[in-house]
């Protein structure tokens, strides 16, 4: 457990020394630094007398209720940090195990009294860690300004951060096996971009089915949707979240079982075979 501890701490360690660390919270603090100077709003008695939104005035013909508008601002808002949470985190740690396999660094790690497991899981938490602290500073930042802006209180938006980190702990699971086979960072995360919007695109298997001609090419694009990443229905998740009540209602109903259990298998699947691959793999 000590050395996994260590492991987890070197990852951080050489975060912070070849300014990966810093570069990806410079990143995310232009975003916060961008909603501060281009959102400004009149609040007058609890509702939107006028708005000012990245240098333009935005006509406000009736007085708005501010909590709506809040809620309605947080939800649509979130579809942005979801994307924005799931590009930078992948691009922050994709390098992790094409660092480790690098000539020295795999035989300093593999030279500890720590299985090829073990040093598999503390660089992935590790990763994971990065992320979540990113996304607490990113999403919480949003959510202080929104509050101190509006006095509006919506602790819900927060939870947009649970469904962000759950989609990159599964997109950095098949980072880390592309990462495995091929010792690349730009393989890494080319491809685990290419599954991301891959997994998009194929929330319209039904409308894609129908295209094809072939019954084979039709369950071909049924079983690809069923073992891909939900990634769009999730961002949808994400959104409805967010807003929950009347707003959440509006949208197809993506938070179930089945979105969440077939994206959590195929993390598993990716991890499982990183380690196996990871396992015997020579140095």
């Amino acid at each position: 457990m000590k050395v996994m501890l260590a492991n987890i701490e070197d990852v951080l360690r050489e975060a912070a020394a070849r300014w990966t660390l810093m570069a990806y919270f410079l990143l995310s603090s232009i975003f916060i630094l961008i909603f501060a100077f281009g959102v400004n709003l009149d609040i007058v008695d609890g509702a939107l007398a006028g708005a000012r939104l990245f240098g333009k005035d935005a006509e406000v013909r009736n007085p708005m209720d501010i909590e709506k508008l809040v809620l309605g601002f947080e939800s649509g808002f979130s579809a942005f940090l979801y994307l924005i949470g799931i590009f930078l985190a992948i691009f922050a740690t994709a390098h992790l195990v094409p660092r480790l396999q690098e000539k020295g660094t795999a035989d300093l790690y593999l030279s500890r009294p720590v299985s090829r497991f073990g040093l598999l899981t503390s660089r992935y938490i590790a990763g994971l860690l990065l992320a979540a602290t990113n996304l607490v500073y990113l999403i919480g930042s949003i959510w202080l300004m929104v509050i101190w802006k509006t006095h509006v209180v919506h602790p819900r938006f927060l939870l947009s951060g649970v469904i962000i980190l759950f989609v990159v702990a599964v997109l950095l699971a098949f980072a880390f096996l592309v990462g495995v086979v091929t010792s690349s960072t730009a393989v890494s995360i080319m491809a685990t971009y290419a599954i991301f919007l891959f997994a998009a695109l194929l929330s319209g298997h039904e409308r894609l089915a129908a295209a094809v001609s072939k019954e084979w090419q039709a369950n071909l694009i049924h079983g690809l949707y069923s073992f891909f990443p939900k990634t769009a229905e999730l961002g949808q998740a994400v959104v409805k979240a967010v807003a929950g009540g009347e707003l959440g209602e509006r949208m197809p109903d993506t938070l179930t079982l089945p979105v969440f259990g077939s994206t959590l298998a195929f993390g598993l699947l990716c991890f499982t075979l990183a380690a196996v691959v990871f396992q015997r793999k020579e140095f």
